[in-house]
């Protein structure tokens, strides 16, 4: 059932049922095993690196996918982007420290646009200098 892109490769995924099976093999094991799901950790499980399984989850247009039926496609890269955003759940997750709130504060920062705001207060006084001779 594999297909061969453009350059003779064979893609690494082309049923989506096998592939959720693979990543929810990985979650199940990192939560086994007391560790914390990463990307590159995913990408190894299912025995690819982080480069391919991130240019399988922006291959809709990828004429290299022409030989899958498009909702094959679409399956297949949900499956990524659903995988990759419990990693980045997981990570949100242990941003928060009990002792510190930096955490807290990059993720307001950078996902709820929360900003630092800095207010200088700037007075012009005029000073007159008298010289007497």
């Amino acid at each position: 059932m594999s297909e061969v892109n453009k350059g003779g490769r064979p893609f690494k995924f082309t049923d989506p049922e096998k592939l959720d099976i693979q990543i929810e093999d990985f979650f199940k094991w990192c939560n086994e095993n007391n560790k914390i799901p990463t990307v590159t950790g995913l990408a190894v499980h299912l025995d690819t690196d982080r480069l391919t399984l991130l240019h399988y989850e922006n291959s809709l247009d990828n004429t290299a996918y022409d030989k899958l039926d498009y909702d094959v496609k679409v399956r297949l890269i949900n499956s990524i982007k659903r995988a990759k955003q419990r990693v980045e759940s997981e990570y949100e997750q242990a941003l928060f420290n009990k002792n510190s709130a930096v955490g807290a504060i990059f993720t307001l920062k950078n996902n709820y646009k929360w900003v630092d705001k800095q207010e200088v207060e700037q007075t012009n006084k005029t000073i007159e200098v008298t010289l007497e001779d």
